[in-house]
């Protein structure tokens, strides 16, 4: 016949009072905090933004000179941007590019359609934590953030400039001297080998003309 709990030896009665504690615990516990939550999502978002991958076509020579000249040539060159988007993805600052072009975009942006897409760019690349924050002085991000309230074509234009000072005075010259710019600037080779590599994966591109997108 069952003698009931008091005929088991103290350590196990000990053992399942902890087990029962333990169970009881965890069933208790608390959801984490809507923004602990908010701040994981975050970290996954900038994950995903590191693991892009932009794809640099062969440039003509002559364009490649014109480069070299000038950030602002580089910049306001589409397959300039592409190189230099590249670059800045191995370097993992990426956003500094993409905020740059999103400032650009909104310029064209049309009235009725200004204040939420300014919303946006702030959330993501001006306000302090976000997903792709760019390097700016508090000053300039408060006076961005008063922006909004009025928002117009200009709304993000102190914000802009001060990022495409950062780049030229800073990623710009180390892209010049990268290996990336280097092999732009080398005749093609027939029959050389195409692919795209960043931290060890290979990305193979379907064209016959392109370049590694590593620095």
């Amino acid at each position: 016949m069952c003698k009931g709990l008091a005929a088991l030896p103290a350590t196990c009665l000990k053992s399942a009072k902890d087990i029962k504690h333990k169970i009881g615990f965890l069933l208790q516990k608390p959801d984490p905090p809507k923004e602990q939550k908010s701040l994981k999502e975050k970290e996954k978002e900038k994950e995903k933004e590191k693991a892009k991958v932009t794809v640099v076509n062969r440039v003509p020579l002559a364009e490649i000179e014109k480069w070299k000249t000038s950030f602002n040539n580089l910049i306001k060159n589409e397959d300039g941007r592409k190189a230099f988007t590249s670059f800045l993805q191995s370097e993992y600052s990426q956003e500094n590019i993409e905020f740059w072009e999103a400032c650009e975009d909104f310029k064209q942006t049309s009235v009725d359609k200004m204040n939420v897409k300014a919303r946006k760019i702030f959330e993501r690349y001006v306000e302090e934590d976000s997903p792709s924050e760019v390097n700016l002085d508090s000053a300039t991000r408060e006076l961005t953030r008063k922006n909004l309230e009025m928002c117009d074509a200009s709304c993000f234009e102190e914000a802009q400039s001060k990022i495409f000072t950062l780049m030229e005075k800073d990623s710009y010259r180390r892209f010049l001297k990268s290996k990336l710019f280097l092999e732009l600037s080398q005749p093609l080779l027939d029959n050389k080998p195409c692919s795209l590599e960043k931290k060890g994966k290979r990305h193979i591109s379907d064209r016959s003309q392109c370049l590694p997108s590593y620095a």
